[in-house]
């Protein structure tokens, strides 16, 4: 989800400089409401379990996508299903270009010997560079977001109307225990910020286990609001929008808020915002991370599926205070 709300800025800012180029953008139908609004832009649903499934469902993508007179392709993915695709439309004659992840410069940055700690290249300019390789200037300069979405009646029954009062988003869980802030440090931070009575708080996840855990962040609290599971996805992005200040783990949700122009506060263990996927236009101070002091092989993985052994409670050294005090000078 990160890697795909990543892109949007940079389709934002592409089809505003070049508006005589029509964009024809694959991926799963699950990401569609991510492109709604933007100009110039047809989302093609990739049917990865029947139609486009496998090398022979690859090649029907090929042809169905073909009748979008397709005259070039950004690989923005750069995994075997996208290489694929884009060398059979190299083979017929379109110019391809594809993003570099700079693989190996992440595992230099998360290596536990010989580490270089360096900030890597943003993963939105290494987007900005495919399109450039294609003959596209792209600037992310002055970037250009979204009107705030109109809550329907739906979303306004579970939020209430916004009135003066400051809405914070708080997306605590990620793909990895090592991007998870400790559950009752993260109790402690909810609590701090439900004790305020001009904000009002809601807990943004996914799945059983997830809403149960959010639901006891939230006992007993009037202005905690449990999002999750409540609303699609098109309706959690109206919400979103609507936020003053985001607070997420390493994950999509920090980079969903980014992509409408929310400011968002995130929490890194594991991982860390030099290898790439900083949330989009946000100002780096808004990123809290592990303390290298205690913690000195730090980061230690690009996307937090690796774990070291004893380095399980590094969030810990992530201050409640230091995460509240952030949020409050973002919301002054």
């Amino acid at each position: 989800m990160g890697d795909v709300a990543m892109t949007v800025p940079v389709i934002r800012a592409f089809v505003n400089q070049n508006p005589e180029v029509k964009i024809t953008f694959v991926s799963r139908p699950f990401f569609k409401p991510f492109f709604d609004g933007i100009p110039n832009l047809t989302f093609f649903e990739v049917d990865l379990k029947h139609r486009h499934k496998g090398i022979f469902g690859l090649f029907r993508l090929c042809e169905d996508l073909k009748k979008h007179n397709v005259d070039a392709v950004a690989d923005l993915h750069n995994v075997l299903r996208s290489k694929v695709v884009r060398v059979l439309f190299a083979l017929s004659g379109k110019k391809v270009a594809f993003t570099d992840k700079g693989r190996a410069d992440k595992k230099a940055l998360t290596r536990l010997e010989n580490k270089t700690i360096l900030p890597l290249k943003p993963m939105v300019q290494r987007h900005v560079e495919t399109f450039n390789q294609l003959g596209f200037l792209v600037d992310l300069a002055q970037p250009v977001f979204p009107k705030k979405g109109v809550l329907s009646s739906k979303i306004t029954t579970i939020s209430g109307e916004k009135q003066n009062e400051k809405w914070i988003g708080v997306a605590p869980f990620a793909q990895y225990e090592s991007k998870v802030y400790p559950l009752d440090l993260m109790q402690q931070v909810i609590d701090e910020l439900a004790s305020n009575s001009i904000t009002k708080i809601f807990l943004f996840g996914g799945g059983s286990k997830e809403i149960e855990t959010l639901n006891l962040f939230a006992s007993t609290k009037q202005n905690v609001v449990v999002v999750a599971g409540k609303l699609e996805l098109q309706e959690e992005l109206q919400l979103i929008s609507n936020l003053d200040v985001m607070l997420s783990m390493d994950s999509g949700n920090a980079h969903i808020a980014a992509m409408l122009g929310i400011k968002v506060i995130t929490l890194w263990g594991a991982t860390h915002p030099f290898a790439g996927f900083y949330p989009f236009n946000q100002p780096l101070e808004n990123g809290l991370v592990s303390d290298r002091n205690q913690f000195p092989f730090l980061p230690t993985s690009v996307y937090g599926n690796k774990q070291v052994v004893g380095y399980e409670e590094a969030m810990r050294t992530i201050s409640v205070d230091d995460i509240i005090q952030k949020i409050n000078s973002n919301l002054a």
